[in-house]
């Protein structure tokens, strides 16, 4: 920890849920944060400055004028870089103490594994079905907790799932890899900038132990009637990745 450790993380150290030794277990912590679009943006920068000690950067894609709509992580000048270099700025910026693997390129299934594998927790802000299911099989195989998110319009959902003890995306949406690529709609900036700051606190509670994560339930929230909803889910004995009745 650098010397300002007790000013700059004052206000987390004194919960009692956190405290000193909490705020140290997060120095030690390694996340990784699997998209840094709209949610990992929000994600990224709430775990830097939580403390978290090292994050590992993946996103293959180039920052594009319309990303800035909501991509809370970039600037203009940035237009045509890859978002992971300027994540990795950006973030150093805020919290120097912070270390980083950046990895500018998607997650791939013949690479996850080795990406993934000396973290503690994996959150996984993807914007496409078919990498959210990779993720959940890689981070089941790793026996990695996993916090996804997803957004559409005005709405956005949440899942935590701790390997072999809770339902896991696949439980909910196996199946889905192959539908056809749908025209986006929208989000709205701000749903992408809750839904990833709901993510962060996930990723925090599953570090440090606690309070009760969003396992075995759905978070699904409407920001245009701000209904907040939750659905318990279970597992699925069938479930392509993490079901007892078939072979992975």
């Amino acid at each position: 920890m650098r010397d300002d450790f007790q000013e700059r993380f004052a206000r987390q150290i004194s919960l009692p849920d956190i405290g000193e030794d909490g705020q140290r277990r997060l120095g030690r912590a390694t996340v990784a944060v699997v998209g840094l679009g709209g949610l990992g943006s929000p994600v990224a920068l709430y775990l830097a400055a939580a403390g978290v000690g090292t994050l590992v950067l993946i996103d293959g894609d180039r920052l594009e004028v319309s990303n800035l709509q909501r991509q809370v992580l970039y600037v203009a000048d940035e237009v045509g870089q890859f978002k992971a270099e300027c994540a990795d700025r950006r973030l150093h910026a805020l919290w120097p103490g912070l270390k980083t693997r950046v990895e500018p390129q998607p997650l791939a299934v013949d690479t996850a594994s080795g990406s993934l594998a000396g973290v503690d927790v994996i959150v996984e802000a993807t914007d496409r079905v078919a990498a959210k299911l990779m993720t959940a099989r890689v981070a089941h195989q790793l026996g990695k907790p996993c916090v996804h998110g997803g957004i559409i319009g005005f709405e956005g959902q949440i899942l935590t799932v701790q390997p072999g003890r809770t339902a896991c995306y696949g439980c909910l949406w196996s199946g889905l890899e192959n539908e056809p690529a749908r025209t986006p709609r929208g989000p709205l900036g701000a749903v992408p900038g809750v839904i990833g700051s709901l993510q962060a606190a996930e990723a925090i509670k599953v570090i440090l132990g606690i309070g009760r994560s969003l396992t075995d339930r759905l978070l699904i929230c409407n920001l245009l009637t701000m209904d907040w909803r939750t659905v318990d889910v279970r597992q699925n004995a069938g479930c392509a990745i993490c079901g007892t009745l078939h072979k992975i």
